[in-house]
């Protein structure tokens, strides 16, 4: 029975081993709501996992069982990635980012996670003295965490004051430091759904070529920026990029949310030619690999999982086409996010609560996957222990690296109206106690 005590709430997180609510990773909040849920007897409203809440796709799996069928399970698939997935990778990069990627630069990885991990530990190994990683916060909590798993230097800072032309000025005092290898960034944004303008992605294009810094794009929600209809491929307008303003890049493209693929874990590094060609000195002594590219595909990544599933490649290369082709329209289908997102959007408000990171300079953020909400002046730990003890999941801004109070909130796990009313109801008996 919702509200939970705060006594309850408390005890629960100490059983799981949770010193601090606010800093736990998302998966601990996951276990924390649902040992919450046997207490209370009744379910959650999940807001803190970003699952897929669509179907995944039908093309995808039947070219997945196809390959199956095929006999690929007992083969080790080739670690630099299937010809027909480095084909279809290209492709669908120019088709809907205007960018152009060889095909040898398209590698798979074990979703975009295995991807941000080793990359991180190769790009700290490239240069003396570069051994940090630069943080757009806020940002997903993950990828923080493998930096300092590897042991890796960290900068970071909160975008929230540097839009604009201000974020240059706050690139070049970090960046003229010296000892920054990589900077890396979601777009759009994870968790407050914010997209760098065209101005800005310019700007940290120029500061990337200006300090050799490589420039890690994760596009995890590619053309999921609904005000703009980026649905056809190969036509303008494109998916903005910072690959248009430098050739220090690397994509990040993952299938978990543009093709709701997220169990068979399938994503691509796409380099630019400059990157995977690039040599380094200490890559030949170590390595035995000059290139980067050759490197990290064979140097790093093999010793990291030794190949990605090889039936899960022929899925991603099989929707990749399609979307080519024009019969998978990804950003139609994963349209209905942002009217969940504005649904809910409206729950929150109704209920005294604000959106924190809510414009993109003076355009109003999109609706997406995520949005941020404050309330008041209450701090993000209270607030996200309040919203549990009300029967409502979610993480603190704070542990995204955000400096702002509030909570981020994931859209997919609601569909229907009588989810959207228990939201509702929820936060009205918060609004009622606060």
């Amino acid at each position: 029975m919702f509200p939970i005590t705060q006594d309850i709430l408390s005890r629960k997180a100490s059983e799981l081993g949770i010193l601090d609510v606010s800093t736990a990773t998302i998966r601990q909040i996951v276990a924390l709501s649902m040992a919450l849920e046997q207490e209370a007897n009744e379910k959650f409203v999940h807001l803190e996992l970003g699952n897929p809440g669509l179907p995944a796709s039908s093309i995808g799996i039947e070219a997945e069982i196809s390959a199956l069928h095929a006999g690929v399970a007992n083969t080790y698939p080739a670690i630099n990635g299937i010809p027909e997935l480095k084909k279809a990778g290209s492709r669908f990069v120019k088709a809907f980012l205007d960018i152009d990627i060889p095909e040898k630069a398209i590698v798979p990885t074990v979703g975009s996670m295995q991807a941000s991990f080793t990359l991180q530990l190769l790009l700290s190994q490239r240069l003396p003295g570069r051994d940090t990683i630069l943080f757009f916060n806020p940002g997903f909590p993950a990828q923080r965490h493998q930096a300092k798993v590897l042991g890796l230097g960290i900068e970071q800072f909160d975008i929230y004051e540097y839009r604009g032309k201000a974020l240059e000025g706050k690139l070049e005092e970090i960046l003229s430091k010296g000892n920054v290898t990589a900077m890396l960034f979601s777009n759009p944004n994870n968790p407050s759904w914010i997209n760098l303008t065209k101005e800005e992605l310019e700007i940290v294009g120029k500061m990337a070529t200006k300090y050799d810094v490589i420039v890690i794009e994760d596009l995890a929600y590619m053309g999921m920026d609904f005000r703009t209809d980026f649905s056809h491929p190969f036509e303008a307008p494109y998916i903005p990029t910072v690959g248009k303003y430098t050739d220090n890049f690397i994509m990040l493209v993952s299938g978990s949310k543009i093709f709701s693929y997220a169990g068979q874990r399938i994503a691509i590094v796409a380099m630019s030619k400059y990157v995977y060609e690039r040599q380094y000195e200490f890559f030949t002594k170590f390595y035995e690999m000059p290139s980067f590219g050759d490197a990290y595909v064979f140097g790093v990544l093999y010793t990291a999982s030794s190949g990605t599933g090889h039936s899960a490649q022929h899925a991603l290369a099989a929707m990749m086409n399609a979307a080519c082709d024009g019969k998978l329209n990804f950003v139609k289908e994963t349209s209905e996010y942002g009217r969940r997102a504005e649904k809910m959007k409206m729950c929150f408000i109704n209920n005294g609560f604000h959106i924190v990171y809510d414009k993109d300079e003076n355009q109003p953020i999109s609706d997406g996957f995520f949005f941020t909400a404050g309330y008041g002046d209450m701090d993000g730990k209270k607030l996200q222990e309040e919203l549990l003890r009300h029967g409502i999941s979610t993480i603190t801004l704070s542990s995204t690296g955000s400096e702002q109070n509030g909570v981020r909130v994931c859209v997919s796990t609601l569909s229907k109206d009588q989810d959207f009313d228990i939201l509702d109801q929820r936060l009205k008996a918060f609004k009622n106690e606060h």
